[in-house]
């Protein structure tokens, strides 16, 4: 059986038994500008796990056009010369244990 349907048929099961023990429990949700009196527990839960989901969204479309645009940089670095400085020329002094030569 595969490993994937176990876990959501569990993670499923847990979500189940979260809203049988909060079937009773309610709270006021307050806005600021509009209250919302008596809205069960769990509904509140759900509701901010799919807004911190959606929120997520744009946080991991810019982390991976960023990983795609540093892939094309990559590509163009200038290819290590004999010396095996990587196209860098070295400045004079650079070999001094200082520097400063």
């Amino acid at each position: 059986m595969p490993w994937r349907l176990i876990g959501f048929i569990v993670l499923f099961g847990v979500f189940l038994a979260f809203i049988t023990l909060n079937l009773g429990n309610s709270s006021d949700i307050s806005f600021g500008f509009r209250i919302f009196p008596g809205v069960p527990v769990y509904l509140t839960v759900f509701v901010s796990f799919i807004l911190g989901m959606l929120c997520t969204i744009p946080v991991m479309v810019s982390f991976r056009l960023k990983k795609k645009g540093k892939l094309k940089t990559r590509e163009k670095q200038p290819q290590p010369d004999k010396k095996g400085t990587g196209g860098v020329e070295e400045l004079p002094g650079a070999d001094s244990p200082y520097g400063i030569d």
